[in-house]
Formats: C-alpha cells, sequence, structure tokens
C-alpha cells in the first residue's frame, strides 16, 4: 500500500485525558508525508551533502541501508558549491541526477530535495524533473522548494541572487500550476513560459506533494495556497522542541491569511542527530551557529523525536553526524522505539 492512503488522524480529535494543548498539536496530521503505522512520527535522514566526499557507490549503500533498517525517507540537499574562509571549496552531487539515481536504487522511501532551489532551473525545467523523478520512483517525491540562500553558489553558476522572493513567487506559480494544471501560459518579470505543456503529466493527480522550506512570513502566504508541508532546519529552532511553538503559530497565520485551514499544512524539521564518532557537521558557509546536537543512546533520542511529535510535528528528517552506513544501522534501534508509541 502507497503512503499516500494511509489515513491521517481527524483532525481536532481528542483522547481521554488528553489536554487542550495536546488536542491542538494533534491537529497536524496529513497522509502526504509517510510514516509506518504506529510510529510516533515519520523519520527521514538526509544524505551526505559536503561532511566529505562520498561517491555514489558508499552514498547508494547508506540510502539502501536506512531503506532496509525502517526510514521513512531520504533527503538531499540542493546546493552546488561552498567556499570557506580559506578558500577551499566544497560541494555535493547534484541533486535531481542524485534523486533519480535513489529512485531507481530503493523502493518504498519517500525521497526528496530539503529543498529544491528554484532559482538553478527554469522553472518549467523543474517541474519537468519533478515529474520525472515522481515517475521513476514510482510516486514517491515530496517536492521540497524554497528560494535558495547561499550567495557563493549563485555567484559560481550565475544565478541571479537579488530579489529572491519575488522571483521564487513567479517560479513557484509555474512549477505548481504545471505539476496540478499540465500547462500554463506565464509572462512574468523574471520568468516566461508560453504555451507551455508538461507532458508526460504526473502519474498522482495533481502531481507530488509540495513542501515549503522557509520559515518567512512572504514566503509562506505564497507556498501556502498549494503547499501541504512545511519544513524548518535545525538552527532555526535551537533544534529542541521548545523552539516549535513560534513558528508553529508563524505557519497558522500565514495559511489563514490564505485561506487554508492551519490543520491542513503538515509540520516538519531537520534535526542534528550525533552519534559515536561524530566531531561536529560540517555546514555551508554563511549558516547559522549550529546549537546542540540530540545525542545519547536509542532510549534518548527516541525520547527527544517524541517530544517534537507532541509539539505537532509529523515527520523529522534527520541530519547524523557522522553520515555513514554504520550510523544508519545504529538509528535503527530508535525506530524500533517509536513504533507503537
Amino acid at each position: 500500500m502507497g503512503f499516500l492512503a494511509r489515513l491521517p488522524t481527524p483532525a481536532g480529535a481528542k483522547r481521554p485525558g488528553c489536554t487542550r494543548r495536546q488536542a491542538e498539536v494533534r491537529r497536524y496530521r496529513s497522509p502526504m508525508l509517510p510514516r509506518r503505522p504506529g510510529r510516533a512520527l515519520g523519520v527521514g535522514i538526509q544524505l551526505p551533502e559536503v561532511e566529505r566526499e562520498v561517491r555514489w557507490p558508499e552514498y547508494r549503500a547508506i540510502a539502501r541501508t536506512a531503506e532496509d533498517v525502517g526510514f521513512d525517507s531520504l533527503w538531499v540537499g540542493d546546493h552546488l558549491l561552498y567556499r570557506d574562509a580559506d578558500g577551499a571549496v566544497r560541494g555535493p552531487w547534484e541533486a535531481w541526477t542524485t534523486l533519480a539515481g535513489l529512485a531507481e536504487a530503493t523502493e518504498r522511501v519517500a525521497l526528496g530535495p530539503l529543498v529544491a532551489a528554484t532559482a538553478f532551473h527554469s522553472p518549467p525545467m523543474l517541474a519537468k524533473l519533478a515529474a520525472t523523478v515522481d515517475e521513476i520512483s514510482g510516486g514517491r517525491l515530496v517536492l521540497g522548494l524554497g528560494a535558495g540562500w547561499n550567495a557563493t553558489e549563485f555567484t559560481a553558476f550565475g544565478f541571479p541572487f537579488d530579489r529572491r522572493v519575488a522571483r521564487f513567487a513567479e517560479a513557484y506559480e509555474i512549477v505548481a500550476t504545471l505539476l496540478r494544471d499540465g500547462e500554463i501560459d506565464f509572462d512574468g518579470t523574471f520568468f516566461q513560459a508560453r504555451e507551455c505543456a508538461l507532458s508526460p503529466r504526473p502519474a498522482r493527480p495533481g502531481g507530488p506533494p509540495i513542501l515549503i522550506g522557509s520559515n518567512g512570513e512572504k514566503m509562506l502566504r505564497i507556498a501556502l495556497p498549494q503547499a501541504v508541508a512545511w519544513n524548518s532546519w535545525f538552527t532555526d529552532f535551537g533544534n529542541a522542541p521548545e523552539g516549535i511553538a513560534p513558528l508553529r503559530e508563524r505557519v497558522d497565520q500565514a495559511a489563514r491569511d490564505v485561506g487554508r485551514d492551519p490543520a491542513g499544512i503538515e509540520r516538519t524539521v531537520a534535526l542534528l542527530v550525533q552519534l559515536e564518532g561524530g566531531a561536529g557537521r560540517a555546514g555551508g558557509n554563511d549558516e547559522k551557529e549550529q546549537p546542540a546536537p540530540i545525542a545519547g543512546p536509542p532510549e534518548v533520542i527516541a525520547e527527544r523525536l517524541r517530544a517534537f511529535a507532541a509539539e505537532g510535528i509529523t515527520h523529522v528528517q534527520l541530519v547524523v553526524d557522522p553520515i555513514t552506513v554504520e550510523s544508519v544501522e545504529a538509528l535503527a534501534p530508535v525506530l524500533q522505539l517509536l513504533d507503537g508509541s
């Protein structure tokens, strides 16, 4: 059974003895992002980016191991180049060709960019890429979208960095419309798509679900008319469940502003997790200072994830330090503890 067939928890449903706050956060349930039946929340893993250079055989092995031990999803960053203060450069593999390879290498897990920068492709081409990966994966793509933030790669690869939100708004309209309707005739300030048609169409009606990777109020208002999920990076809420409530309210208000029921927006966050052998994750230039990672035995990590579920988070993407096959295997007991909780 595909994950789209799973039913959400009824909005606003209360259980005997639950508090008002518990009932409130339990509203956020959606069938769009997967989790195993009985699991406290869906759990994905972000595959290597620039922590170290990882060649395809190892990359594929990490992905297949994650699927085998029971992860619900796999995610890749959409970046091109980082330049350190000393001039050293680091870069990941290109996201969409990687996702196509992962779609063929795996069978069950959902796949997605966390998140795809709309600036890196013409909007119709981005819709075409998404439709193709969704087809190869058998309908397992979650289309994470954002405006991008790393000026270094924009400059190096020749993409304009100015007016990113305005550019995102036009790109988003084109991508979402093509995936939903299959055609668009658009003449904007930044992008044109004249008599553009998406053929073949995605097998899923409406195309893959869209996840917006932003906390910006303007970005949320642009995306939430179509998006089914929201995501925030661990540096934006201190990697702690206590930091979720303000962001949750911001998403709620943005949903109301565009006429959406906040209960229809699924809440997801990326979490930094450190295991034995971790020495600090090498992120990208211009990233915020990293908060304390989630660490400890499986029982401690599982309990921390349950705390995020209690705040209305339905899916997490684990950013693991170190990210290796052995680390993925070491997280299997955490998944087992979450099952049935």
